[in-house]
């Protein structure tokens, strides 16, 4: 497969060509994207079923590039939120596991705009490009009444940095990821920092988990951590311990990730859906289109639940990428809203990929096709609907400040 450039490639002195030389690179990064998802689609069965780390995944995906361009858009790199949701979608839904690693990946490479200065961000995105890092890790949110649950990791300052210890659960490339982000709490301040670790750092072991129900190629695992060196270059910021303290564009790490994610449960359902359609079709081939409406029915009220599903996540996926560029104007209403459109895409795009994963499973019967469904439901296990169907409901009554809450890690 062809990498990816990820540099713009010269454009005219006109506003019109610069968005051409924009839309040209968007197409050769979708063009890359399915490549890869091709490639992984031909032996996604068997490395399900081997269920191992992610470490051949990862070296494909840095084959093609796309850990040094899923990063933040900045002079000659990264990639705009839109365009980086829709690779996530196209490589889940060849493989969901690996579009959770890159989901997750793409997140966490905004973590220095979320939580550090402007010049210590760019100058980590830049070498994020440069390595090829790929991202991930598991940061806590604020509460918003004020009472935060406490990290379950502490950092002790000493003269250059700190200590840090205790264990850490992460959802994808635990072994095989080069960034970890995590917070933990200063023990001499009460703080609880932003803080990126090197998996390879002295005092750092991991365990990656074993037999999942679903995502099983994505690398999930426990980071643990014994008296591990943080230099101050590694603290990105401060997490607030409250969401009253929160600015506003750092209120949009935590929906960000959520809305990433949804992107990982659309590619699940077209995955799906595609699969048990050319199932069907090669199972009828000796018959005439209009013989089995029944078929026709179910498949109409699947796709129409996929398109709808689509349809909220992409307006979610729009107003996220509005905030996200404002930068640090964000106005501080906004990511109320912003994470009330995120919590009612994450309750359609639930509801759509369990449907529709459970309903292929009744149209086709073939090998690995229950892969779909094992996915959706662990990608979908940790987010309780009538949660967040109550904070959505609470915003729209009385207009609630606060981002809607999330009530997973």
């Amino acid at each position: 497969m062809t990498p990816i450039r990820t540099t713009p490639g010269p454009s005219g002195p006109s506003g019109t060509s610069g968005l051409e030389s924009a839309d040209r690179r968007r197409r050769a990064l979708l063009r890359t994207a399915r490549d890869v998802a091709d490639d992984l689609a031909a032996d996604a069965i068997v490395r399900d079923q081997a269920g191992r780390p992610p470490f051949d995944e990862a070296a494909r995906l840095r084959e093609a590039g796309l850990p040094a361009t899923l990063t933040p858009p900045g002079p000659g790199r990264g990639v705009d939120w839109g365009t980086g949701c829709a690779v996530i979608r196209e490589i889940a839904a060849a493989d969901s596991s690996v579009g959770d690693v890159l989901a997750r990946h793409y997140v966490h490479a905004w973590s220095g705009r979320f939580y550090a200065s402007h010049e210590h961000a760019a100058a980590l995105e830049e070498e994020s490009v440069r390595e090829q890092w790929l991202w991930t890790g598991s940061v806590g949110t604020p509460s918003p009444h004020g009472v935060s649950v406490g990290p379950d990791l502490t950092l002790r300052p000493r003269a250059t940095g700190y200590l840090l210890d205790g264990r850490r659960s992460v959802d994808t490339a635990v072994a095989a990821a080069d960034q970890i982000v995590v917070d933990a709490v200063c023990a001499a301040t009460g703080d609880v920092l932003v803080v990126r670790i090197p998996p390879g750092a002295q005092g750092v072991s991991l365990e990656p988990a074993h037999d999942r129900l679903g995502q099983r190629v994505a690398g999930a695992g426990e980071v643990v951590l014994n008296r591990v060196t943080i230099t101050p270059g590694h603290v990105l910021g401060r997490r607030p311990h409250d969401e009253e303290s929160t600015a506003p564009f750092t209120a949009l790490a935590e929906p960000a990730l959520r809305l990433a994610l949804c992107h990982v449960g659309l590619g699940i359902t077209e995955g799906a859906l595609t699969e048990a359609r050319d199932l069907s079709r090669g199972g009828r081939a000796h018959h005439l289109p209009g013989e089995d409406p029944d078929l026709f029915l179910t498949y109409g009220e699947l796709a129409s639940a996929a398109q709808t599903a689509t349809a909220v996540v992409d307006r979610a996926t729009e107003v996220m990428a509005q905030a996200l560029a404002a930068g640090a104007q964000l106005d501080a209403e906004v990511p109320a809203g912003v994470a009330a459109l995120v919590a009612t895409a994450e309750t359609v795009m639930s509801r759509a990929a369990l449907h529709i994963t459970a309903r292929v499973l009744e149209l086709a019967d073939a090998p690995g096709l229950d892969r779909f469904w094992r996915n959706a439901r662990v990608l979908t296990a940790h987010r309780p609907v009538a949660h967040r169907l109550r904070s959505i409901g609470e915003h729209y009554l009385n207009g609630s400040h606060h981002p809607v809450a999330a009530a997973f890690r």
